[in-house]
């Protein structure tokens, strides 16, 4: 609010206009005085003009409503009560007749995807994303990685025992592409006896870390371990840890019929996001299995 007073005398009266600007509306206020017979008697005067002015000013401002609370009616969603469920995938996981030594994806023509998580276990996270997909029904594959897998052999038998498959991703996370045959070698074979020591089971199939290797490195690896290479078409760059949201919408947007998806148990924001993935998928109708499985419907649908 503002005001502004314009004063003038007339035969010993002092008469003083109080124009008044609020909210780009305008009033104005007379206000009359016998001539003051001193300077601080004006003074007085123009004071009790001005008090008026500053009462008037606090019944015209508009009511503050009082501040209230935090709406603690948002917040992560729980993962508690009623999940979708994936159905029982009872699918052939024999991809033998598979003529490719890499694969990126399976057959676009069914909504059959597969979640695959890299560098675990995680003593923290891994067992957290293992309670969430058996609520949930779902079976993934765990490439694992030699070291952190002779460290917690513990959590290789439980991936396995729940229905999990395990694929190689060598001992030390390695860029394969700078190595010699006989060095993949040797990370290839420390991993897989891990693996066997843990849970007594064989890897099936290997991921090379960062997706690098060689194709003439992919052909000898396909033809002494028998493992196809897969890689990935859903990559939501988990690793640079953009939030649980992001890489839970990374992940849906990008998914289509076939996919194979590519995240990180190792870090637990990627982990925070798979409840928002999973649940999203199964309802948009996705049925989620295995690598092999996924390979194995490939090679029949290739046929």
């Amino acid at each position: 609010m503002e005001s502004m007073f314009l004063t003038a005398t007339f035969w010993g009266w002092c008469v003083t206009v109080e124009l008044i600007s609020f909210k780009g509306k305008y009033s104005f206020m007379m206000y009359l005085f016998l001539r003051p017979v001193s300077k601080s008697l004006s003074i007085v005067a123009l004071i009790v003009g001005l008090s008026s002015c500053a009462s008037k000013d606090v019944s015209e401002e508009p009511s503050v409503p009082s501040l209230v609370g935090k709406n603690t009616g948002y917040g992560e969603t729980s993962i508690n009560g009623p999940v979708p469920q994936n159905p029982e995938m009872r699918l052939s996981s024999d991809f033998s007749r598979m003529s490719a030594t890499s694969i990126s994806s399976g057959s676009r023509s069914r909504k059959l995807i597969a979640l695959t998580f890299d560098d675990g276990p995680n003593p923290s996270h891994t067992p957290r994303l293992l309670d969430m997909l058996r609520r949930r029904n779902v079976k993934a594959t765990f490439y694992v990685t030699g070291e952190r897998a002779a460290n917690h052999p513990d959590i290789i038998r439980r991936i396995v025992s729940e229905g999990h498959e395990i694929g190689n991703h060598t001992w030390t996370h390695p860029n394969l592409k700078k190595l010699s045959d006989d060095r993949v070698r040797r990370e290839l074979n420390k991993t897989r006896d891990a693996i066997v020591n843990a849970c007594g089971v064989q890897p099936r199939t290997m991921r090379p870390p960062y997706g690098s290797m060689y194709q003439k490195q992919r052909e000898w690896v396909y033809r002494e371990y028998g493992y196809p290479i897969v890689l990935w078409d859903v990559d939501p760059l988990d690793w640079k840890k953009p939030g649980p949201s992001v890489v839970a919408q990374r992940l849906i947007s990008g998914t289509r019929n076939g996919s194979i998806l590519l995240v990180h148990d190792l870090h637990g924001s990627s982990v925070d996001a798979m409840p928002q993935t999973i649940d999203t998928l199964l309802r948009k109708g996705y049925q989620f299995v295995t690598v092999s499985q996924l390979i194995a419907q490939k090679s029949v649908a290739a046929r």
